[in-house]
């Protein structure tokens, strides 16, 4: 079975299907992103013949499905900050971005016959529309697979934008995660608002706050 039959399985009974995936759960900086993607009717497949979930594609093939999957779609792409995620926790932070980016969609389509494919294995709270969790969507649903690679695409520019200003901690290649390099930069030149405090517990007690320093990197 293809990933876009899923799919078509999926939607008996609905006019349209939404999937919707995130990205950044993991690292120690940075924000947390989600995006929702509801393919467009008698799209041309063979445009997303290496369609998968995006941590099994090379920064390269998910940079070339990109603008196909927004071509060929009614999409949305959404980020909730580190301040909101260390308020609400990483879970509802993630499932907070997969539901704005979710109610942008269902805006955009018009209709309230749809049902949304949540990758993982929870649902969105206080979400009025039909809902189901799929374990591993993105290595299986269509939709959820296009929604990772919008969100881990948007999140990857955005972390190599932040890393000019704050290059030493790598993360251009580090994304965020606890590399080896980002730990030892946090030790020595201590933590910038881009991180997320609550992940650095066992790291450095006393975070330094690094904005007074942010000129000599």
């Amino acid at each position: 079975m293809t990933l876009f039959n899923f799919d078509l399985e999926e939607k008996q009974g609905f006019n349209f299907i939404i999937g919707t995936d995130e990205a950044g759960r993991g690292p120690a900086a940075g924000g947390v992103w989600a995006s929702a993607v509801c393919f467009k009717d008698n799209i041309n497949q063979e445009l997303f013949k290496t369609l998968n979930d995006s941590k099994k594609l090379t920064p390269k093939k998910r940079e070339a499905l990109y603008e196909p999957i927004k071509e060929n779609s009614y999409f949305s792409i959404k980020a909730i900050t580190v301040e909101k995620i260390e308020q609400i926790n990483i879970l509802n932070a993630s499932l907070l971005a997969m539901k704005y980016a979710l109610l942008d969609v269902i805006k955009q389509i018009r209709s309230e016959n749809i049902l949304c494919l949540i990758d993982g294995n929870k649902l969105i709270k206080d979400f009025i529309y039909p809902q189901k969790f799929i374990i591993k969507g993105d290595s299986i649903s269509a939709s959820i697979a296009a929604a990772s690679i919008l969100a881990k695409v948007s999140r990857d520019k955005y972390m190599d934008k932040i890393h000019q200003e704050y290059p030493c901690y790598d993360w251009i290649k580090n994304k965020g995660y606890l590399t080896k390099t980002h730990i030892e930069a946090i030790q020595k030149h201590g933590t910038t608002k881009y991180h997320r405090l609550s992940f650095l517990k066992n790291i450095t007690k006393s975070p330094q706050n690094m904005e007074a320093h942010k000129t000599n990197f």
